[in-house]
C-alpha cells in the first residue's frame, strides 16, 4: 500500500481530533450529572443551576479551556426521543399575512382565492403558490394582483412596493418577498421568546419557504405552558366595553328567540340567580325561568357585573359564540350596539354552591366599530415586565411610547368621566377589565392584572417583550416525550449496540481468525471516528439513530467480508499471501464491488437526508457518515495490519478450523430454481396486493394526521374498555393498543386535529384525563398526569400531533423517497454496467422485495403484538432495505459481470451459476451478520422502534433471497439470445 506512512499519520491525527471532540460530550455530562444530583428531581432548580454555571470554566486542557457554555456547544446533543423535551413544527398564517399586505381587502376574487388555496394546497405545496395559482383561475384577466384594492394599496406602494401597472408575475415576486420578510420577522420574534424561557440548548429553525418553524426544546417539561409561549401572536389591544346594564336588553331578546329554535335542544345546569336572571324577574310563567328552559341563560354558572356578562363553563362557549353570531340573533341588537363584539375572558377558577373547584371563563360585550379595530393597539408598548399589583396578586407592568401615552391618557380620561371599563385584550382574550377611578392617566404605564400565577406574568411579560408575531402561528406538528422515557431509549439502544458489537466482533473472530481481529480493530477505530464526526458536526443523536450506528456495525465488516473472501480466492488459486493481499485491494478484485455497493447505499442515505425530518435525518446522517468511516477504516487501517503481519509472520489464512470447509466448492443450480422461485414470489406479490386492495395498511399519524398518545398505567387495563370510554368522548374518534408491557397503550385520535390552537391542544388533554383518570390511583393531578418530569412513571410519557396538512406533505415526501431513491440507484447501474438489464434486474428485485415487506405489514399488522404503522420510520426501514438489495445485488452482479468476461469453462446459464457460488460466503456472512444486529436491536432496542427493525429484518432476509433467485435470473432472461451465444462462443475460444 502506497502512502502508508501518511495514512497512519492522518489516522491518529483523526483519532486525536475525535477524542478532543468526544471530551465535551463527557465533560458536558458529567457537569449535568451533578446538576441533577443537585436538584434532587426539581427540574426548574436544575436548569437554575446549569444557567448560574454557563460562564464558569469547567474544562480545562492546559493551554486553553472551556466555559459551561462552550463545552455544550461542542457536545453531541441528545434529540427528543434520548433527552425528552418538546419539538412543535408552527406553521405561520401566509393566509393572513396577505390578508395584511391587501389591508383586508375585501374583494371577491381575492377572498376567494384566499379560500380555494385553503382548500385545494397540494403536499408540499406551498400556501403562497397555491393562492396564486387560485388567483389566477378566479380572476381569469378580470382583476390584477396590482390592483388598488389588493396590493397596489397605500401601504405597500413606493420604492420596492407594488405599482398599479405591474404585472401579475412582477407582484408574484415582491408578495414572496414580503411573506418571506413577515415570516423572518416571526422567526425572530420566536427566538426572543425561547432565548427568555429558560431552557438549555434550544433549537429554532425555518424550514425552507413553506412559512413552518421548527423549535425543539430538549428538557422543556411544561406542555400547555410551552405552547401558549408559541402560540401567542401577542396581539395587544385596548377596548371600551358595555356594561351589562347596557346590553342585557339584548340577551334577554335573544334568548326568547332561541327559544323557538332550542328549547327542546338544551339540557344544562339550573340557572344561577344572577344579575341577568334578575331581568327575568317580571316574567309571569314560573316555568319559563326553569331548567331548559333557556337555551343562553341556563348555560350561565355565576353572576357577572360591572363589564361581566356572566360566567360559563369552558365547553360551552362554542354554543355560546354559534347563538350570538346568528343572523336572526345579531339583528335584535339595537342599532348602536351593531358592531358589538363578544369576547371570551382568562379562564380562572371558583367555587360552586357544592363548595367545588369550577373552571369558568367570563363573557364581555366590546364596544365594536365598522373597520373592526381596537381603541389603542399594543404597538405602542416599549416594555413589560412582572411584577405585583396593588393587592399582592401577579400582574404585568407596561411602559409605552410617547405617542402611546397620549393616547392611554386620552382613553382612560374617557372611561373616568364615562364610569366605563377598558378591556385589556391579548390575542382576542380578555385579561382584565379595569374600571379608572382617579382620572386619566399619564405617563403612559399600565398594568394587566387578572387571576395570574408568577409563571404566567413571566411569560406574558416575556411575549410582550419579543413583540407581536405578524401572523397567526399554528402548531400542526408536536413531539413530546417525558425525560423518563428518553433514559429508557438510551439505555435500549446502548445494550443493543453492546451485544451487536460484541457478537459481530466475535463472528469475526470465530470465522476469518487473526484478519478478524484486524477488522474488529478497524470496527472500534471506525465507531470511534464515527462519533468524533457526530461531535464535529453538533449533529443530533435520537433513537433511529442510535439504529443506524448499530446498522454500520454490521454493514462497517462488509467491505473486509468482501476483501477477504477474494484474498481466500486468490490463496486457493495458488498466489502467494502478498500477491492475494494485493489483488484483493486492487480494482479486479474486491475495490469496484466495494465501491458499487456503497454508492448505491450513499444514494438511497441521500434520499433519506433529503426527504426525511427529525429522527429520520438523524438515522440518514449516521448511516452516511458510518458509509464513510467504514470504507475509510475498513480500506485502510485494517489493511495496515494485513500489510504488518505479512512482513513479520506471513501467517495469514483468513480461515479457521471452524470456517475453513464452510462453502468450499459450493456448487447451487440456482438458475435452475427460477420457475419455482418466480412462481413463489408472484404467488407473494399477488397475496400482498390483493391484501393492500382489501386489507389496507396501519397508516400512522405521519400520513393521515392525528393526535396519538403513549399513557402509563399503575396496573394493566382492558384495551376494549378504554377504548369505549375514549371514543365516547372523542366524537368516535378512538384507537387504543397495547404499547409494549400491558400496563401501556397508545392511543390515536383525530379528534380536533385540524384545530391548532392552545385552546384545542389542552381540551384533548383534558377530556384524557378525566375520561382515564379513574383507572389510577386516587391523587394523581392533571399536571402530573400530561406535563413531564424526572422520574415519571405513569400518565403521559409521549405524545404527537400531526395535522392534516403536514401529513399530505410528509406522504407526499415518503412517494418521492422511494421513487427517487429508485430511479437513482437503476441510473447508477445502467452507468457502471453498460448493460440496461443489470439495473432492470436489480429493480425487479427491489420492486419485490418492497412489495413483500408491504404485503407482510398488511397482513400482519392486526394481530402482531408490536405496533406496524406505516409512518417516517417505515419509510427509513424501506429506504434502507432498497439500499441492501442494490448492495447485495451489486455484489452478485459484480461476480456475474467479471465471470462474462473472464475464463470460467461452460455455457451461459453455468458460467452464471458459477459465479453466484463464489459469493455465497460473502452474501451468507453479511447478510447472517445484519441480520442478528438487527434481531438484537429488534429484541433490546425499545418498543418505539421494534416495528422500525421488524421491516428491516424482513428486508434483509427478503433481500438477500431475491438478489440470488430473482434479480440473477431477470438478468439472465432478459439478455438476448445473440448476447449470450457470443459470451458462449468467446468462452469456447479461450478454452480452445
Amino acid at each position: 500500500m502506497q502512502n502508508k506512512g501518511l495514512i497512519k499519520f492522518f489516522a491518529i491525527l483523526f483519532a486525536l481530533v475525535s477524542i478532543y471532540q468526544l471530551s465535551f460530550t463527557f465533560v458536558a455530562s458529567k457537569v449535568k450529572n451533578d446538576a441533577k444530583a443537585f436538584a434532587g428531581g426539581n427540574p426548574d432548580k436544575e436548569a437554575k443551576y446549569l444557567d448560574s454555571i454557563g460562564k464558569e470554566k469547567v474544562f480545562d486542557l492546559g493551554f486553553t479551556d472551556f466555559t459551561f457554555n462552550e463545552v455544550s456547544d461542542k457536545q453531541i446533543n441528545k434529540g427528543l426521543d434520548l433527552e425528552g423535551g418538546i419539538n412543535v413544527t408552527l406553521q405561520i398564517s401566509v393566509k393572513d399575512i396577505l390578508k395584511g399586505l391587501s389591508n383586508n381587502s375585501k374583494n371577491p376574487v381575492f377572498n376567494k382565492s384566499l379560500a380555494d388555496a385553503t382548500a385545494n394546497q397540494r403536499g408540499n405545496q406551498t400556501y403562497i403558490d397555491a393562492f396564486f395559482e387560485a388567483f389566477e383561475a378566479n380572476s381569469k384577466g378580470s382583476v390584477k394582483l396590482a390592483s388598488p384594492e389588493i396590493f397596489a394599496n397605500r401601504s405597500l406602494q413606493g420604492e420596492d412596493g407594488v405599482d398599479y401597472q405591474m404585472t401579475d408575475s412582477q407582484v408574484q415576486k415582491i408578495i414572496k418577498r414580503k411573506v418571506d420578510e413577515s415570516v423572518e420577522s416571526a422567526f425572530g420574534v420566536l427566538r426572543k421568546r425561547i432565548d427568555k424561557f429558560g431552557v438549555t440548548q434550544p433549537n429554532i429553525q425555518k424550514l425552507g419557504e413553506s412559512g413552518k418553524i421548527l423549535v425543539e426544546l430538549p428538557g422543556a417539561k411544561d406542555v400547555d405552558r410551552i405552547k401558549k409561549l408559541l402560540q401567542s401572536t401577542a396581539q395587544l389591544e385596548f377596548w371600551e366595553t358595555y356594561k351589562i346594564d347596557e346590553v342585557g336588553n339584548f340577551l334577554v331578546a335573544a334568548n326568547e328567540a332561541l327559544k323557538k329554535t332550542e328549547i327542546n335542544k338544551v339540557q344544562t345546569n339550573t340557572v344561577v340567580k344572577d344579575s341577568l336572571s334578575a331581568l327575568l324577574s317580571d316574567v309571569k310563567d314560573t316555568a319559563a325561568v326553569q331548567k331548559g328552559n333557556n337555551p343562553l341563560f341556563d348555560k350561565i354558572v355565576a353572576q357577572g357585573g360591572g363589564p361581566v356578562l356572566g360566567m360559563f363553563l369552558p365547553k360551552d362557549t362554542a354554543t355560546v359564540n354559534g347563538y350570538l353570531k346568528r343572523a336572526d340573533i345579531k339583528i335584535l341588537l339595537p342599532a348602536e350596539q351593531r358592531y358589538v363584539k363578544f369576547v371570551w375572558g382568562k379562564a380562572t377558577t371558583i367555587k360552586d354552591a357544592k363548595d367545588k373547584d369550577v373552571e369558568v371563563v367570563e363573557l364581555y360585550a366590546l364596544k365594536g366599530n365598522r373597520d373592526n379595530v381596537a381603541a389603542m393597539s399594543g404597538g405602542v408598548v416599549t416594555d413589560a415586565k412582572d411584577s405585583f399589583d396593588q393587592s399582592g396578586k401577579p400582574s404585568v407592568s407596561m411602559q409605552m411610547n410617547g405617542q402611546g401615552a397620549k393616547a392611554w391618557e386620552e382613553l382612560t380620561g374617557k372611561a373616568y368621566t364615562q364610569k366605563s371599563n377598558i378591556a385589556i385584550v391579548l390575542d382576542n382574550i380578555v385579561y382584565s377589565a379595569p374600571g379608572v377611578s382617579s382620572g386619566p392617566i399619564a405617563g403612559g404605564r399600565s398594568e394587566i392584572s387578572g387571576a395570574f400565577d408568577v409563571t404566567e406574568t413571566k411569560d406574558l411579560a416575556n411575549v410582550l417583550r419579543a413583540g407581536k408575531l405578524p401572523a397567526a402561528a399554528d402548531i400542526v406538528q408536536s413531539e413530546v416525550v417525558g425525560p423518563s422515557l428518553g433514559q429508557e431509549a438510551i439505555d435500549n439502544g446502548t445494550n443493543s449496540a453492546i451485544v451487536g458489537l460484541l457478537i459481530v466482533s466475535l463472528w469475526m473472530m470465530v470465522y476469518y481468525g487473526k484478519a478478524g481481529w484486524y477488522s474488529n480493530i478497524a470496527l472500534a477505530v471506525n465507531l470511534l471516528f464515527l462519533f468524533g464526526i457526530l461531535a464535529s458536526l453538533g449533529a443530533v443523536l435520537t433513537l433511529p439513530g442510535i439504529a443506524g450506528i448499530v446498522l454500520t456495525m454490521g454493514t462497517a465488516v462488509d467491505a473486509n467480508i468482501i476483501i477477504y473472501e477474494r484474498a481466500k480466492e486468490e490463496l486457493r488459486a495458488g498466489r502467494t499471501l502478498e500477491e492475494a493481499i494485493k489483488t484483493s485491494y486492487s480494482w479486479r478484485g474486491a475495490m469496484s464491488s466495494i465501491t458499487d455497493a456503497n454508492v448505491t447505499h450513499v444514494l438511497t442515505g441521500a434520499v433519506l437526508f433529503i426527504f426525511g425530518s427529525g429522527p429520520i435525518k438523524g438515522f440518514a446522517t449516521t448511516l452516511l457518515i458510518g458509509i464513510a468511516t467504514s470504507l475509510f477504516t475498513s480500506i485502510f487501517i485494517a489493511r495496515i495490519f494485513l500489510d504488518r503481519n505479512l512482513k513479520t509472520k506471513n501467517d495469514l489464512t483468513f480461515v479457521t478450523n471452524f470456517s475453513k470447509k464452510i462453502f468450499n466448492n459450493f456448487h447451487f443450480n440456482f438458475l435452475g430454481m427460477k420457475k419455482w422461485t418466480y412462481l413463489f414470489s408472484s404467488i407473494v406479490i399477488v397475496v400482498s396486493i390483493i391484501s393492500l386492495s382489501t386489507n389496507g395498511l396501519d397508516e400512522g399519524v405521519d400520513f393521515v394526521g392525528g393526535r396519538t398518545f403513549q399513557i402509563r398505567f399503575d396496573k394493566p387495563v382492558e384495551t376494549d374498555v378504554v377504548k369505549a370510554e375514549l371514543a365516547n368522548v372523542f366524537d368516535g374518534s378512538a384507537e387504543v393498543k397495547v404499547f409494549g408491557d400491558n400496563n401501556q397503550l397508545k392511543i390515536t385520535t383525530k379528534y380536533k386535529v385540524k384545530e391548532h390552537g392552545v385552546e384545542a391542544d389542552g381540551e384533548v388533554n383534558k377530556l384524557l384525563f378525566e375520561t382515564l383518570k379513574h383507572h389510577y390511583a386516587a391523587g394523581l393531578t392533571y399536571d402530573k398526569f400530561v406535563n413531564a418530569y424526572d422520574g415519571k412513571t405513569i400518565g403521559i410519557v409521549q405524545a404527537s400531533k400531526v395535522g392534516p396538512s403536514v401529513a399530505q406533505d410528509i406522504k407526499t415526501n415518503a412517494y418521492w423517497a422511494v421513487l427517487g431513491a429508485m430511479l437513482l440507484v437503476f441510473l447508477y447501474l445502467m452507468i457502471s454496467f453498460r448493460k440496461w438489464q443489470y439495473s432492470l434486474g436489480a429493480i425487479a428485485a427491489v420492486a419485490h422485495d418492497v412489495i413483500f415487506v408491504l404485503g407482510i405489514y398488511s397482513l400482519c399488522y392486526k394481530f402482531m403484538p408490536f405496533g406496524m404503522e406505516i409512518d417516517q420510520h417505515f419509510i427509513a426501514a424501506i429506504l434502507t432495505v432498497i439500499g441492501y438489495s442494490m448492495n447485495d445485488t451489486v455484489i452478485v452482479f459484480d461476480r456475474v459481470r467479471e465471470f462474462l468476461a473472464g475464463k470460467t469453462k461452460g455455457n451461459f446459464a453455468d458460467i452464471v451459476n458459477q459465479s453466484i457460488n463464489t459469493t455465497m460466503s460473502r452474501t451468507i456472512n453479511t447478510s447472517l451478520t445484519m441480520i442478528v444486529v438487527l434481531l438484537i436491536m429488534f429484541i433490546f432496542g425499545g418498543e418505539s422502534i421494534r416495528g422500525f427493525i421488524f421491516a428491516m429484518l424482513v428486508g434483509i432476509v427478503v433481500g438477500t433471497y431475491s438478489s440470488l433467485f430473482i434479480a440473477t435470473p431477470v438478468l439472465v432472461d432478459t439478455i438476448s439470445k445473440e448476447d449470450k451465444n457470443r459470451v458462449e462462443k468467446e468462452h469456447e475460444e479461450v478454452i480452445l
